[in-house]
């Protein structure tokens, strides 16, 4: 066998394949890490979670935005009511065509645009991760010696002048008085 196992001990794998028995080899020096560390160490991979069939908007995103139920399109106030009938049939007629026409529309529109999104997030991610941050810090490293010149600057000239100004001005009361 190859990598220096015996022949008598068997082969594990775990679940993830960042980690090894030693301990993370991203982190080589840890020795043995025990089951409760290890499972808690292990790399989640998020394009294999499972996603909840029932309750599909966990984090409450569109809570304000998408909750219009026949009560909140159509209401009829005190004393001027239409037939029963007419008011069961609307309430079923809007209801059932509003889940039918969604489905229709996310059936024919919901993957082109789950493509287009995702094209669209993973390259705002790639111009973040790989441009701004990278732009962001050659920024301030840069400015960083712009600062020290300005800093040198403002304490070599406007220091002493406005500590000269202090002195001058520093003894000027003024009273105000009312003439009657």
């Amino acid at each position: 066998m190859t990598g220096g196992l015996k022949d008598s001990e068997p082969e594990e794998f775990l679940h993830s394949p960042f980690i090894r028995k030693q301990g993370n080899i991203y982190k080589p020096n840890n020795k043995d890490m025990d089951n409760e560390s290890l499972n808690e160490k292990t790399m989640e991979d998020v394009h294999t979670k499972e996603i909840d069939l029932v309750n599909r908007d966990p984090r409450h995103v569109n809570d304000d935005v998408v909750k219009v139920d026949f009560e909140d399109v159509i209401a009829e106030p005190p004393g001027t009511y239409s037939f029963d009938g007419v008011w069961k049939a609307s309430f079923t007629t809007f209801t059932v065509t509003k889940y039918w026409c969604y489905r229709l529309l996310t059936l024919l529109v919901g993957i082109p645009l789950a493509l287009v999104w995702g094209v669209f997030f993973a390259i705002l991610s790639f111009i973040h991760i790989w441009a701004v941050v990278p732009l962001v810090k050659s920024y301030m490293i840069e400015i960083q010696c712009v600062s020290r010149v300005y800093s040198i600057c403002v304490h070599t000239f406007l220091d002493p002048l406005f500590e000269a100004m202090g002195k001058c001005f520093g003894n000027v009361r003024v009273r105000a008085t009312k003439e009657i």
